[in-house]
């Protein structure tokens, strides 16, 4: 009885592994029938994203992917369908997904659903503030990001950091594929020179900055360096609100933090003001003593509301009679609703607009400096990118070669006879095969560059690269699209 039902259940065992094998089979077919579809659009670089510029914070805050959660982001967006590699850069200001798509339309559709299900925002409502563009338009945006052309403030220093943490994240995890690894190591790379070769970074280059020139620029002019500041969050933000203070003449501020230990850490590093420390236990009254409010933690949900301001006590009329809230923090630490406090003001994010907004002719200027450098870097780019489009037609032609050669050399050798045949003579054939195979195939493989050092265009080398692949049946397209597909139906099985 025993035996029996052992049998029974290898047997299920089998035929549901047949019944697996023979829907990969089917799924993979049904894709390949697909394959002349996908063989007439080259695989898309794109962006799709909300920005400061695009979304406001509410719809920004539902979409932020933590910095620790980028991997699995990452994971689920290449287990779609048509989307073999991504990326997500996701700031205070963005979030942007950078993808390489077999599809860009069904792509686009399918980043887009994948946003709509993380965020719970309908499709529909989603695609009325999101960006979207396409291999060098996107390529150029991320340059443009890295460089800080994109950013609220020009030549934020922050935004090259977080692109350098993508890149750093995926070579942790494994996440990036060739073209996003490329193309985000090639956007630091514009991001650097840009800063190095333009004055771009000179004034507030950065959110934190921005918010420590906005909060000036509305309390009084004889008062603001009196002002009493108090900030909330001794993270990175915060610690670059402190310096910015400095710079601005600032003598005091009062950090309130969960712990001591990072706020000694910038008192040990900024020796110029006075830091006097606060335990989270007492931010309502430390923020009951202060004439501005800049607040930066990660808190989830909102520090102040309505009901925290109004039982907060009224501002001197020195000081304009109104307590700043300047919120760089996403998602918010302070509501909207507190404005609605007559002794309260809030500025978050967007609101540092204003700041960016002084000497636009400089602004210009610069801008055009660095366009002119992030152009160079792109043409680099893509110079690789096209070079990629050659790479499998030469290896399957050096490969067919290679095997012609292998296979008459061993009938020469044969008719020979071994015996026939000193070590260097058979060294000597070698030779003479590889030789006469290597002078055949440099004039073809010389007309598959494409690498920018030449005067050919993409457009000379593909059509050599079609008529190689027809002369010698390489089917190189077909074969890489189908590989493509296959690696995505085994991956989503899985």
């Amino acid at each position: 009885m025993a035996s029996t039902t052992s049998a029974t259940a290898a047997g299920g065992a089998v035929e549901a592994q047949a019944v697996a094998k023979a829907a990969s089979v089917a799924a993979l077919e049904q894709f390949k029938i697909s394959a002349d579809r996908y063989m007439k659009e080259r695989s898309s670089i794109a962006v799709i994203g909300l920005s400061v510029h695009t979304a406001p914070v509410e719809m920004r805050e539902k979409l932020a992917v933590a910095e620790e959660l980028w991997p699995r982001a990452i994971s689920e967006l290449t287990s779609l369908n048509h989307i073999e590699e991504a990326a997500v850069l996701s700031t205070c200001n963005r979030m942007e997904i950078y993808v390489v798509a077999l599809s860009w339309n069904r792509g686009i559709r399918e980043v887009v659903d994948w946003m709509s299900k993380k965020s719970g925002i309908p499709a529909s409502e989603l695609r009325e503030h999101l960006f979207m563009l396409r291999d060098s338009d996107a390529t150029r945006h991320l340059f443009e990001v890295s460089a800080g052309l994109d950013s609220l403030v020009l030549g934020e220093g922050q935004i090259l950091a977080q692109v350098k943490q993508v890149v750093r994240s995926g070579q942790n995890s494994g996440g990036l594929g060739k073209n996003i690894d490329r193309m985000f190591k090639d956007a630091i790379t514009a991001g650097k020179r840009v800063r190095c070769e333009t004055n771009i970074s000179s004034g507030a280059v950065s959110v934190s900055s921005a918010a420590v020139e906005l909060a000036l620029m509305k309390l009084p002019k004889s008062e603001c360096l009196s002002a009493r500041m108090l900030l909330i969050g001794a993270g990175k933000m915060g610690k670059l609100v402190v310096k910015h203070l400095i710079a601005k003449g600032c003598k005091k501020v009062v950090v309130v933090n969960r712990s001591v230990e990072r706020v000694d850490a910038i008192r040990e590093e900024m020796k110029d003001i006075e830091i006097v420390y606060r335990p989270l236990t007492e931010m309502y009254e430390a923020a009951a003593e202060a004439d501005v409010v800049f607040t930066s933690t990660a808190s989830e949900t909102p520090l102040f509301t309505k009901e925290h301001a109004e039982a907060l006590p009224a501002i001197s009329d020195a000081m304009g009679g109104v307590r700043l809230f300047v919120d760089i923090s996403v998602p918010r630490n302070v509501s909207a609703c507190v404005s609605e406090v007559g002794h309260a003001r809030v500025y978050n994010v967007d609101d540092l607009k204003e700041v960016v907004e002084a000497n636009k002719e400089d602004r210009l200027r610069k801008a055009m400096e660095a366009q002119t450098i992030i152009t160079q870097e792109l043409k680099r780019f893509e110079a690789w990118r096209d070079s990629l489009e050659t790479v499998p037609t030469i290896k399957k032609l050096r490969s067919y070669a290679d095997r012609i050669r292998a296979s008459e050399l061993e009938k020469c050798l044969q008719k020979i006879g071994e015996d026939a045949l000193t070590k260097k003579m058979r060294r000597s054939i070698e030779e003479l095969s590889t030789g006469i195979v290597n002078k055949l195939l440099h004039g073809p493989l010389q007309h598959l560059r494409c690498d920018g050092s030449d005067s050919r265009t993409l457009d000379e080398t593909l059509e050599n690269m079609h008529a190689l692949n027809r002369m010698f049946s390489l089917d190189t397209e077909k074969a890489i699209i189908e590989q493509k597909i296959k690696a995505k139906v085994e991956k989503s099985q899985n």
